[in-house]
């Protein structure tokens, strides 16, 4: 028996008109009751509209672009009692629980009609920081969902073969280099014997350790990981390969976490494994005596710092007139100075022209304005970027734009141009950090589950994971000075602060920049051991719209590095005792 009905738009809220911005039924689409038929959109949340019975669309009466309200019709539908007897819908919202059916051979270009191996509510692509965080919170948030990652492990390359390795290995020669300098209190260790292996194995059991809790939260969520390499098929079926073979996923949903790959400078020797990115460096094969790194950025320096206390004779090459350009200069000083003590050299305005390989490493000549004769070097690391991946997942067929560079546009909620489809992280503009990546993935997770979500900071704090320490959020100098943008400045530096003098590191320094009128914070900028675990409070502090008074009335524990940033403070407002009196003119 069958009858038909027209369903209408239920009471939802508070709402005179919302707009119609997608429709995901067609006429002779089989559906389930509570399956969604349409997604509305108002100025607080967008919002998916269940069918109140299941049975097959006869017509559809709305079109994306409609503004409607309570009780205006959406479609008629032809109920059926043994509906759930029927073949599997387009759009089913569960996620299948037997195991998923292998093809083999590639996905059919024109797959509308194919038999999807899993349906979900939500497909992630990409298991990084972003999509890991977007998998969780949409699961935590009720939603079937399936995480697709290429490569073993979860985390992408900031847990496997990026920050997290890198930190573990930074702490260590931190460790190393702060017994040598115990020296001038009295202590004196001998030189630190460095077993590679274990070392390696070291940095490879913390990578573990995180992908490994990884796995079993994703399995506590009933998070649902396919492995191997995702491209969409369609705007609704993504296939995955992996060992010759496809399994093709529908999704209701998806939020592309696909992320970014290192720079390859054309024309150069890249397929020689002395040249390699930051995995390679990573990888931790060897120690070289004679290693060149191309780019002066926060990766580049950060395996600077590594390399060289192990034992690397590194050269550091920058086109640019200082070290982690877009940084205020006076930041990188500090920086700069105690860098130059440990490496070779520090070749500022300077290019490479051209690497050759020889069997006894790699020519490099240079360019610019201190370029020094061509050099061999055991190996050359290139750390000039990372370029985002959305040109390789063929965005196309399913409709997303992708701009010539790669990235994909987002609104603030992180929607595509297709509104079913959300994109985070790397590939969706700079800066490309797994802080940012992870905000945005909670948003796309809860605009979907019907959230009012957006993505809206004031600041993204950046870091470098140097030693010492370089981190700033909010406006910079440089910026500042760009774009004829008034400022007051306050600093401390570090000579003043005991606890930095008593750990015998007292080279840094705590900026603030203020709004003149309002002495409202605008920006930041520390340099010093442990920066980057500081300059948190002074972004709660710019999103909170603290001014120079609340910073520096606010009781810092002494003798602290953080308290650095509440004598700043008080110099903005001329009632700091630690420094002397400012002169009077």
């Amino acid at each position: 028996m069958s009858n038909t009905i027209e369903v209408t738009l239920p009471d939802i809220g508070d709402f005179a008109e919302v707009e119609v911005i997608e429709v995901l039924v067609k006429p002779g689409d089989r559906i389930e009751k509570e399956d969604s038929i349409i997604t509305l959109e108002s100025d607080k949340a967008s919002m998916e509209i269940p069918s109140p019975e299941a049975g097959v669309v006869k017509e559809v009466k709305v079109s994306v672009g409609d503004q409607i309200s309570q009780d205006n019709p959406l479609l008629v539908l032809e109920t059926e009692e043994a509906a759930a007897e029927q073949k599997p819908v387009a759009g089913e919202s569960a996620v299948e629980k037997q195991p998923p059916v292998k093809h083999a051979g590639s996905v059919p270009a024109d797959t509308a009609d194919a038999v999807a191996d899993i349906r979900t509510q939500v497909l992630v692509l990409g298991a990084g920081p972003g999509g890991y965080s977007a998998a969780f919170r949409a699961a935590d948030l009720g939603l079937s969902v399936v995480l697709v990652e290429k490569y073993a492990d979860l985390g992408g390359v900031c847990l496997n073969v990026g920050c997290i390795p890198s930190k573990a290995l930074l702490h260590t020669v931190d460790v190393i280099n702060e017994a040598a300098e115990l020296s001038h209190m009295g202590v004196s260790f001998g030189k630190p014997k460095i077993d590679l292996d274990k070392l390696r194995a070291g940095k490879d059991k913390v990578v573990k350790k995180l992908t490994g809790g990884l796995s079993q939260m994703a399995k506590m969520r009933k998070v649902q990981v396919v492995q191997g390499l995702g491209q969409f098929q369609s705007p609704k079926t993504l296939s995955v390969a992996s060992d010759g073979q496809q399994t093709l996923i529908e999704f209701n949903h998806c939020i592309i976490a696909c992320g970014s790959s290192a720079v390859q400078i054309p024309g150069f020797p890249n397929d020689d494994p002395r040249l390699i990115d930051s995995t390679g460096a990573l990888a931790l094969e060897d120690i070289p005596k004679k290693m060149l790194i191309i780019g002066g950025g926060i990766i580049g320096l950060e395996m600077a710092t590594v390399y060289s206390t192990l034992g690397s004779q590194i050269d550091i090459v920058e086109l640019q007139d200082s070290l982690i350009p877009g940084c205020d200069k006076d930041l990188v000083k500090p920086l700069q100075k105690r860098l130059s003590k440990q490496v070779n050299r520090i070749l500022l305005k300077t290019s490479v022209e051209g690497v050759k390989t020889l069997k006894s490493g790699l020519k490099v000549s240079f360019a610019g304005e201190n370029a020094p004769q061509d050099t061999t070097y055991d190996k050359v690391l290139v750390a000039v970027g990372r370029r985002p991946n959305g040109h390789l997942i063929n965005a196309g067929v399913a409709g997303v734009e992708v701009d010539q560079r790669g990235f994909i546009p987002v609104d603030r909620h992180m929607r595509t141009n297709v509104p079913h489809i959300f994109a985070i992280g790397d590939v969706v503009g700079n800066p490309m950090l797994a802080h940012k990546a992870t905000h945005e993935a909670h948003v796309a997770a809860e605009v979907i589950a019907g959230l009012p979500a957006l993505f809206d900071p004031l600041t993204i704090p950046s870091v470098a994971y140097t030693d010492p320490e370089v981190a700033w959020m909010g406006l910079t100098e440089t910026e500042a000075r760009e774009k004829g943008i008034k400022y007051e400045k306050a600093v401390f530096p570090w000579a003043a602060s005991g606890r930095a003098i008593g750990v015998g590191r007292d080279e840094g320094m705590t900026k603030l920049l203020f709004d003149p009128d309002s002495k409202r914070i605008l920006g930041a900028g520390i340099v010093g051991v442990n920066a980057g675990e500081l300059i948190g409070e002074t972004v709660l502090a710019l999103e909170m719209g603290a001014d120079a008074e609340d910073i520096g009335l606010t009781i810092h524990p002494h003798p602290t590095l953080n308290e650095s940033i509440g004598l700043a403070a008080e110099v903005a407002e001329g009632s700091c005792t630690d420094l002397p009196p400012k002169r009077k003119r």
